[in-house]
């Protein structure tokens, strides 16, 4: 079964980027894998939602982070 996709962009903030890879490297955990989940959960677990809707340690710059 294929399942279909999307392609999108976001903007990611760089450091936080270099360090995931870094992190990530060794596991080979990948960014898809990470989003693809992370969606996942947002979606079907309301406490991870509200805990990612309240989470307030990223500093504002402008964007939406």
């Amino acid at each position: 079964m294929k399942i279909e996709t999307k392609l999108t962009t976001v903007k990611i903030i760089k450091s936080m980027y270099s360090e995931f890879k870094h992190i990530s490297l060794d596991s080979d955990f990948t960014l898809q894998k990470l989003v693809n989940r992370t969606i996942h959960q947002y979606i079907k677990d309301n406490e991870y939602r509200k805990g990612l809707n309240e989470y307030l340690e990223l500093q504002s710059s402008g964007s939406k982070f």
